[in-house]
């Protein structure tokens, strides 16, 4: 009964990861109105679910790494109810955070929970590896992000100009435009449809287009495949790192092989994200920075290349921490920041890690 309490627990910690960051891939779809949520949702769930099963051959290191083995005693890495302390932990604040639509790292509250875990049971702390492995992946990547995106998107931007690609908003009533005007930013095109609909008595939408062809191929298609493309190989480099941390907790069952263990997880992570993802998509999507096609599409594109380079190293960067850094880095440029939605989401950050270490550690003295 034990083994089956701490696949419990570990199906438990893949689902709470599925709810919080299977929508964080494409959020920048749903945020740009590229698509709708439903099909984001179906597009985030499938390649992320890709990026699970291919964990095995691609990022096995973290399953090692994320067994606990070097942080703390083989004896402790090896105990059930150490690990069930450290997936309570972990599971539980991300499922809170979920509940309250912040986005966080799981891999945040996985170091967390199994630093807490291992205080409560007097095991000694390697703080030296801890730190070198964990913390300072953790705490750089973000940065990356954020200066990678202030880098990368102006650099786009003059490209696009420079082949005379034009940027217009289109105004429209159900499929029929009623108004396009060239090069406004999102948050003017949304006052403007808002003055739109009150004058019109009915509801008006507005997208952004790109004008103009590239070797023959309609740009705005283009950019769609593209912004397509870099939402799926975002969500695919998230299932990617983030199987394996969680399914190194399956692996204390000895009847569990490594394949065995990250399908389970793969399939609880595809089910949180259908059932509970709602209210983070939505924060993701529209409470960090008003965003077009063109800037979701870099800011895709900078955190997977980002999360599938460290995944390839070992290394456990959170994808939630990158995908934010990088929306951050393109809000400032763009001034449109909504810093008090991004004030929020950092605070959230802060309290990760105590939160899961008290969780984990309370958990553990129940447990024992």
């Amino acid at each position: 009964m034990t083994w089956v309490a701490i696949i419990i627990a570990g199906a438990m910690l893949a689902y709470a990861n599925g709810a919080n960051d299977n929508f964080k891939g494409v959020a920048t779809l749903f945020g740009s109105g590229t698509t709708n949520h439903r099909r984001a949702l179906a597009w985030a769930t499938a390649t992320t679910l890709l990026g699970s099963l291919c964990a095995v051959w691609l990022a096995g290191e973290l399953l090692g790494r994320f067994s606990g083995k070097g942080i703390v005693p083989d004896t402790f890495t090896g105990e059930p109810t150490f690990a069930m302390a450290v997936a309570l932990g972990a599971g539980l604040t991300v499922l809170l955070a979920t509940r309250i639509g912040m986005p966080i790292s799981t891999t945040h509250a996985l170091v967390g929970a199994l630093t807490g875990a291992a205080i409560a049971s007097a095991a000694v702390v390697d703080w030296e590896l801890l730190a070198s492995k964990f913390f300072v992946p953790l705490l750089l990547s973000p940065l990356i992000a954020i200066v990678s995106a202030m880098l990368l998107y102006p650099m786009f931007r003059a490209a696009r100009k420079s082949l005379g690609i034009t940027s217009n908003t289109c105004f429209c009533v159900g499929v029929e435009t009623i108004e396009t005007l060239p090069g406004i930013n999102t948050e003017l095109a949304v006052v403007r449809a808002e003055t739109l609909s009150t004058s019109l008595g009915t509801p008006v939408t507005c997208e952004q287009q790109y004008s103009g062809r590239l070797l023959g191929v309609n740009c705005d298609a283009a950019l769609d495949a593209a912004h397509f493309g870099s939402a799926g190989l975002m969500s695919f480099a998230r299932g990617l790192n983030d199987t394996p941390k969680i399914a190194a907790f399956f692996l204390i069952a000895p009847q569990m092989t490594p394949i065995g263990a990250l399908a389970i997880c793969g399939v609880s992570i595809a089910i949180g994200g259908v059932l509970s993802s709602r209210r983070v998509a939505e924060t993701m999507s529209h409470r960090i920075t008003p965003m077009n096609a063109g800037q979701g599409f870099t800011a895709n594109l900078i955190t997977a290349l980002t999360v599938l380079g460290a995944s390839r190293l070992g290394l456990p960067v959170s994808t939630t921490h990158v995908s934010c850094g990088s929306l951050y880095g393109m809000g400032t440029v763009t001034r449109q920041a909504r810093w008090g939605s991004i004030s929020k989401i950092l605070l959230a950050w802060a309290v990760t890690l105590p939160l899961a270490a008290l969780i984990a550690a309370v958990s553990s003295l129940l447990l024992s």
